[in-house]
């Protein structure tokens, strides 16, 4: 911002002595000179982006809720900071790289679902209207349909909801703790910290890490990239049979969206919970033999049969089966 502020006066001092150039009668050419410079001040203020101040805690949970009102929600992730390790993989990409690609990722399916609760919200107005005066979010429902329902009506509406109760506490440390109504957020794993860029949410890398399920390798972080992309075109198809108008109201709507996105989540998330396991089904902290697949009443033992393939694609096989409307 400094260097295009410095270009900005640069420009505006280029402008005076063009007036001043022009005034001594100096026509075609000092238009067109006049003309140049009008276009370029015009491009330096068309490529800010939307400030947020996040030089505090408060601050910047309050950007994130106006990320929201703004309709720039594909702007949350970038309030993720995930410690990145010394990494560089075998085909050039460092780990830093690889995390910035998954919040890109994650960023463009915020922005499909943001774009399409706006079109639910246009086509069943009375629908979504009588959802959220039932009042608490997404995370106070329970059953799948109720769930999504609530999802597609106000996707990002919880952080809005709870702001008021929601507390950002600077502990001086350059760390920040969140609690609700007075109680530490998921038992003070989630917390803040300050970054060059401002503060940001910290997730707790090493904690996630001694779980067994934190990604370690290139393709285990493409692989939570690519489940990004598989939502995110999930999205859009549910987005086009949306146009068609064959969802009678913003319930079977947000179902038939439910089940696509859960069929494409789901099974990017069983190709990475068996990338994280060895040739004998185990890991130091990841669970042991096969991996249990339930949708519906319908199950699945993935992993169980020796052939990993054949499993996934049985499990494929299964969610379709269930998203069919």
């Amino acid at each position: 911002m400094a260097k295009l502020a410095s270009v900005s006066r640069q420009l505006q001092r280029a402008g005076a002595n063009l007036q001043a150039f022009r005034d001594r009668g100096h026509g075609p050419g000092s238009r067109a000179l006049a003309m140049l410079l009008l276009a370029a001040l015009v491009a330096l203020g068309g490529c800010k982006k939307p400030r947020y101040d996040s030089s505090t805690p408060a601050l910047a949970v309050d950007a994130m809720a106006q990320m929201v009102k703004d309709g720039r929600p594909e702007l949350l992730p970038t309030m993720i900071d995930i410690e990145a390790r010394e990494v560089t993989f075998s085909d050039g990409v460092t780990e830093t790289s690889a995390i910035n690609d998954v919040k890109k990722k994650t960023g463009d399916m915020l922005a499909q679902l943001w774009r399409v609760s706006k079109k639910l919200k246009a086509k069943y107005p009375k629908d979504v209207e009588k959802e959220l005066s039932k009042g608490g979010t997404w995370a106070t429902r329970s059953g799948f349909g109720d769930v999504f329902t609530a999802v597609m009506a106000d996707p990002f509406g919880w952080l809005d909801a709870n702001r008021s109760r929601l507390v950002v506490e600077d502990l001086g440390d350059g760390t920040a703790a969140f609690s609700i109504d007075g109680k530490q957020v998921l038992g003070g794993t989630l917390a803040m910290r300050e970054t060059p860029d401002g503060w940001r949410i910290s997730v707790p890398v090493n904690l996630i890490r001694g779980s067994g399920y934190f990604p370690e390798t290139r393709e285990e972080w493409a692989v939570l990239a690519y489940m990004m992309i598989a939502v995110e075109n999930a999205l859009g198809d549910f987005e086009n049979e949306l146009d068609t108008g064959k969802f009678k109201n913003l319930s079977a709507a947000s179902e038939r969206a439910g089940r696509m996105i859960a069929e494409s989540a789901v099974a990017q998330g069983i190709i990475f919970a068996m990338m994280k396991q060895k040739g004998d089904g185990t890991k130091a902290g990841a669970p042991r033999g096969a991996i249990e697949l339930k949708v519906g009443k319908d199950s699945l033992q993935i992993g169980s049969s020796g052939d990993v393939q054949k499993d996934l694609g049985q499990a494929g096989d299964m969610m379709r089966k269930q998203a069919e409307p």
